[in-house]
């Protein structure tokens, strides 16, 4: 097993979108791969064609695309242990589940969905397994003639995996420890249909994990109780000594109270549980994304790693890289992680403010354009320099230095709606205008427009150049005032930088409103 080069799966079933939790898994699989120079193979668990939703994969696929989460083989990304969709594996699978009933290690069944229900309204509690099989109809109760006869009349049967009580099982978990089962509380596994001749996820993953040379499988919660069952399975199948190591990772806990974090907790609660928005071709329900809500990828990333493990330092922002060369199972905790949603947006907002100024440009384009606001990119430009240097972080009234939580580029436009549309009115109950705007206020702000209007190069260093020399000699200090008139309100950037964005007659034209709206 030490020989073995690290080789790593994410096996998602293209259900439905792909739950964040889901999203945590494929990462944590990918940080162990690269950290042991391994493989992450994309597999698709599409056996249960009745839950088949058209679009899922794609979406699977986009989003880790997004995410910059990357396979080294699988569906869409090639490999030499293909087909890497287990709808396109039947003829693999019929091998094997032949190899269990010629070994007497699996059994073949034809109950009907009314006996199983009928013998379950007979018996509390009811498992199909050593104690009932042999009072149901199967080949192990049934004579070989009335089990060929059956088969070739075409009825439908099942194969389950023949469970010997009384046995502990143990199961070497790299993040749990042992985990000792006893078999006797394990029931005999439906593994093959005969219906759709197709495998179920036991038997389907036993065979894939072992024909791909998987050699760790680290995968959620959920799955531990059937652990027990894929360890018997690799016995069954003499394949002991290649079974992979498991890694059972804790559960996304919800926020408020107790359980498994879901969609309803995100509606509720105003938060994405998907990777992209989705929409569902059923019943045309759209579900709210990371990406759509403006979540960065690295943010995303960065957030769901420390969801379950600790680094072991005190370092909470870290690249891909950072988080491979940290990385370690054993660091993970056995008990669930709450699914922090305030600290999500917390890790957004500082790789949001850490972008250079260009990487804004598209998504701030995007909201003018939904606000009916065509700017150009040099304006757009622009106003992202003066946001991010006196609008992200600025002076209140009482001179003490605060920053905007800015968190996502949604919350731009409050902060820069005044760059492109001018005030419209004034709240007279605002402490920054009652306190730079008394009663003298308006005469002066009108001496000042006459200044301005006086002005030829209205550029920051044209007015510069006349305006603060006048206001040495006036003794006049119109900046508060003057922010008054262009924002309406005691924020935005540098006044003259400001002033030379809006132009000579935009500046004056809101100038002469503050002063007949304010008096």
């Amino acid at each position: 097993m030490q020989d073995r080069k690290v080789r790593v799966r994410f096996a998602p079933s293209p259900t439905g979108p792909l739950h964040i939790g889901g999203v945590r898994t494929a990462l944590y699989n990918y940080l162990f791969a690269r950290q042991h120079g391994g493989d992450l193979i994309f597999r698709i668990e599409d056996t249960d064609s009745g839950r088949f939703v058209p679009g899922a994969e794609e979406y699977i696929i986009e989003s880790f695309r997004w995410l910059g989460i990357k396979f080294d083989e699988g569906v869409s990304f090639g490999g030499s242990h293909g087909p890497y969709r287990q709808s396109e594996r039947r003829d693999i699978y019929k091998k094997y589940v032949q190899q269990l009933l010629d070994n007497g290690k699996a059994y073949i069944a034809f109950d009907t969905p009314e006996e199983l229900d009928a013998k379950r309204a007979e018996i509390e509690n009811f498992q199909y397994d050593a104690s009932t099989r042999m009072q149901m109809r199967n080949s192990l109760s049934m004579s070989k003639e009335e089990v060929d006869k059956l088969i070739a009349e075409g009825k439908q049967y099942v194969v389950r995996f023949l469970i010997e009580p009384g046995r502990d099982v143990l199961v070497d978990d790299l993040i749990r420890g042992e985990v000792r089962i006893n078999s006797s509380i394990l029931d005999d596994k439906v593994l093959y249909k005969s219906a759709d001749e197709l495998p179920t996820y036991h038997l389907a993953n036993i065979v894939d994990d072992h024909l791909m040379e998987v050699t760790h499988v680290i995968r959620g919660e959920e799955w531990l109780p059937s652990a027990p069952l894929h360890v018997l399975l690799y016995e069954a199948f003499g394949w002991a000594d290649t079974m992979p190591r498991f890694a059972h990772l804790p559960l996304l806990l919800k926020p408020i109270g107790n359980g498994k974090l879901s969609k309803r907790d995100g509606d509720k609660l105003g938060f994405p549980v998907f990777p992209l928005e989705w929409h569902d071709p059923k019943t045309g329900e759209i579900s709210s994304g990371y990406r759509e809500k403006g979540y960065l990828p690295q943010a995303v990333v960065n957030f769901l790693a420390l969801l379950g493990w600790n680094p072991g330092n005190d370092q909470e922002l870290m690249t891909l890289d950072e988080m491979v060369k940290l990385f370690d199972l054993s660091k993970c905790s056995k008990n669930g992680a709450k699914f922090d949603y305030v600290k999500a947006a917390w890790f957004n907002h500082q790789y949001l403010i850490q972008q250079p100024d260009e990487a804004w440009a598209p998504a701030f384009d995007k909201i003018l354009k939904a606000e009916g606001i065509n700017a150009t990119t040099e304006q757009e430009a622009e106003v992202v320099r003066m946001m991010k240097l006196k609008v992200i972080e600025y002076v209140d009234g009482q001179g003490n230095k605060r920053k905007r939580n800015i968190s996502f580029p949604s919350d731009l436009w409050p902060l820069t709606r005044f760059f492109f549309v001018a005030p419209e009115s004034f709240d007279r109950e605002d402490k920054f205008i009652r306190k730079n705007w008394t009663e003298n206020t308006a005469s002066e702000m009108q001496q000042f427009c006459e200044v301005l209007e006086g002005i030829q190069d209205f550029s920051v260093e044209g007015m510069k150049a006349v305006v603060d020399p006048w206001v040495e000699t006036s003794g006049l200090r119109p900046w508060n005032a003057w922010r008054i008139c262009l924002v309406g309100a005691g924020q935005g950037p540098d006044m003259y930088e400001l002033a030379a964005f809006l132009g000579k007659e935009e500046t004056l034209k809101r100038m002469r409103f503050a002063i007949e709206t304010l008096k």
